[in-house]
């Protein structure tokens, strides 16, 4: 067998990395509002609610991937929480109320009434991005790691 050992391999934090990182992020972004759109269409009651608060998070960290490509799965996490934890509280201002009513697409995004489970929904789609970029960081080639065999 002969060892295949690539003429440049990507650098962490090179453009090529960065490059992959932003297509895994953009897959998972539209993978993620699929399942959101899915969910929506087949479920109902509190699985649809509190599922969709979930993918609301992981998607809001698969756009904080997208948009900084080097940023840790920690960062990115506390980051999307943050977001949907101020979106929700923001909803005790009616602001977003006003706002659903003129427009589906501000409904989806911004909600219309505060509902304090969600914001332990939203803990659980920060922990589950988490997960899923730690998993893909774990199986993805490294630099000065093993060599492909052919």
């Amino acid at each position: 067998m002969t060892a295949y050992v690539p003429a440049r391999r990507a650098r962490a934090g090179s453009g090529r990395a960065r490059t992959r990182t932003r297509l895994v992020a953009a897959g998972a972004a539209v993978v993620t509002v699929g399942a959101g759109l899915g969910l929506r269409a087949v479920a109902t009651g509190s699985t649809a609610k509190y599922g969709g608060d979930a993918l609301y998070t992981v998607l809001i960290f698969a756009l904080i991937v997208l948009a900084l490509p080097r940023v840790t799965a920690l960062r990115a996490a506390a980051g999307a929480l943050a977001v949907s934890w101020v979106v929700e509280f923001l909803q005790l201002t009616g602001i977003p109320a006003e706002l659903s009513r003129h427009s589906g697409l501000a409904r989806l995004a911004l909600g219309s009434t505060f509902n304090p489970p969600d914001l332990f929904w939203y803990a659980v789609g920060a922990a589950a991005g988490w997960l899923g970029h730690t998993a893909v960081g774990r199986h993805s080639p490294r630099p000065g790691g093993p060599k492909e065999t052919a």
